[in-house]
């Protein structure tokens, strides 16, 4: 398994690997970019199939939160890290632990929040060991009360507003009354992404490797449960998909019905020509580090002071974002995930930092 030859390797400024046989920790820290700041993004843990298959889930991670910090107009760097094992079983106190000194060993480079298999509980714990985290302040809502250090409610609600913008752009209406949306991965984000939906009208259908959380949605949301087989060839009009990466590839893209791609997963196209597949069939693609950008935006702003309005505003700033996204793309006849990456080259290539909240 090679490092430097593995082709997501790119030019990821240091990749460390993590081996802890006391905890049973494996886990690997990727830092791809800090010329705008501190490498800030999710500490993932998931039952990777094989050591190849974690390590090119955090480097693409990593690159792409670069790009999203770069084009969300953060201070922060691109980074991230995954846990190799079962959230619902391998997860100790012990094992989190250990994960805190490694991040502690950075001295700062990379500073970690929750992903997909952890949680600010989890954070907590690292934080046990290390100051090198973030997500876990509680934060003032539109109501005048608190919420967790959780960024996931930013991050859907983010998606939420970058998904009425596609919608507008690739349908033709701001108006999400009776919008059919397939949502592929029904967590923390794609739950909180399908509550949006429903209330602003939207019918939906759910799917999710975990059948409790596919029930939820059903019960409290009138959601229709389907098969993660057959969530891309419904007969939809957005497809979320808001679980793993890769999910747009070869086999899939065929079989999509839907006219719009918006959703808060990371890494959804297999590869970069995914996009120009996408473009080719006349499906409107929402670059995901572009709309997922909320929980980011979130850890920033609690690192800064938090100020509930000014977060607010700048998630808000993701429809805009979007938007100018998919105008250049019609003007440039560009794949809009090749506009993406360049409006984020251009922020985040230059050497020279910028103010940050890490």
């Amino acid at each position: 398994m090679g490092v430097f030859t593995n082709k997501d390797f790119l030019d990821h400024e240091q990749v460390v690997f993590c081996n802890d046989p006391a905890t049973g920790l494996k886990a690997i820290i990727a830092i791809h970019n800090t010329n705008r700041g501190a490498a800030l993004g999710g500490c993932r843990m998931w039952p990777y199939i094989s050591e190849r298959d974690a390590l090119q889930d955090v480097l693409r991670l990593s690159r792409g939160m670069t790009y999203k910090s770069a084009l969300a107009g953060l201070g922060l760097g691109g980074g991230k890290s995954v846990i190799i094992g079962n959230p619902r079983s391998d997860k100790t106190e012990g094992l989190l632990r250990s994960m805190g000194r490694f991040l502690e060993s950075l001295g700062g480079r990379y500073i970690a929040a929750e992903d997909s298999g952890t949680s600010v509980a989890d954070l907590k714990v690292m934080a046990e060991e290390t100051c090198h985290v973030a997500g876990i302040v509680e934060k003032e809502t539109e109501g005048g009360g608190l919420r967790s250090g959780d960024p996931s409610p930013s991050t859907a609600y983010g998606t939420f507003v970058g998904l009425r913008a596609a919608v507008s752009q690739g349908l033709g209406s701001s108006d999400l009354e009776g919008l059919k949306v397939a949502i592929q991965g029904i967590g923390n984000v794609g739950y909180r992404l399908a509550e949006h939906l429903s209330q602003a009208g939207a019918k939906l259908w759910v799917s999710d490797i975990y059948e409790d959380q596919v029930r939820r949605a059903v019960d409290q949301l009138g959601a229709t449960a389907v098969t993660p087989e057959e969530i891309f060839g419904l007969d939809v009009d957005v497809f979320a998909p808001c679980a793993l990466g890769g999910v747009l590839n070869d086999q899939t893209i065929p079989a999509l019905r839907a006219k719009v791609v918006a959703g808060a997963a990371n890494n959804q196209l297999a590869e970069e020509r995914h996009g120009l597949a996408l473009m080719k069939r006349g499906i409107l693609y929402a670059p995901d580090y572009a709309i997922n950008s909320g929980g980011i935006i979130d850890v920033c702003y609690e690192r800064t002071g938090f100020d509930r309005q000014r977060l607010s505003r700048h998630l808000e700033g993701i429809h805009d974002t979007i938007s100018e996204i998919f105008d250049r793309s019609k003007t440039e006849l560009l794949p809009t995930n090749v506009v993406a990456d360049r409006m984020a080259e251009e922020r985040f290539l230059s050497p020279s930092p910028i103010p940050s909240a890490a």
